[in-house]
């Protein structure tokens, strides 16, 4: 990438969105958000209590990310949002058009299994087999990359970096 934009780090629960996103941020010399940050309490208190969320209960969360994009735009950003149906990154790019994304995409055991390990986040495996069910993988006409979750988070911020630099 040779002008700065703002990346949304995306993908089901457990795929490391909280960890790539910061270590992503640091390697393209911009601030990092925590998607998480931006949902409201009652968004927070349904998934604790292992609800999914509908999509309005999203409308205020991505319309939230999508300013805090818009007002980046021109300065750069990586800002994590499981973005997981394309309506939801059609409403983020609606706000901040220039948004890219990067997909974290791995094996349901593999995310499980990390889920299952990680201490102090709201949300429960349980939610998981929804996440995946929801998911909508970018398309074609999508700016963005698929970047496999296997490895260490500093391979996985090197495969994300390498492929973000080899867009258009």
């Amino acid at each position: 990438m040779s002008t700065p934009k703002v990346v949304v780090v995306m993908g089901v629960a457990g795929t490391g969105k909280t960890t790539i996103g910061p270590l992503l941020a640091a390697r393209l010399g911009v601030p990092y958000a925590e998607g998480d940050d931006f949902h409201p309490p009652a968004n927070i208190a349904k998934m604790s209590a292992g609800t999914p969320l509908t999509d309005e209960d999203r409308r205020p969360w991505l319309d939230a990310i999508g300013s805090w994009a818009h007002g980046r735009a021109e300065l750069g950003g990586v800002v994590s949002c499981s973005a997981l149906k394309r309506s939801y990154r059609d409403r983020l790019r609606a706000e901040a058009p220039g948004v890219v994304f990067v997909h974290l995409a791995g094996d349901r055991s593999l995310i499980e299994d990390r889920m299952s390990h990680r201490q102090g986040h709201f949300m429960p495996t349980a939610l998981l087999d929804s996440q995946f069910a929801t998911l909508q993988p970018l398309q074609e006409d999508e700016a963005g990359v698929v970047v496999d979750v296997s490895g260490s988070p500093e391979e996985i911020t090197g495969r994300a970096v390498k492929a973000l630099a080899e867009l258009p």
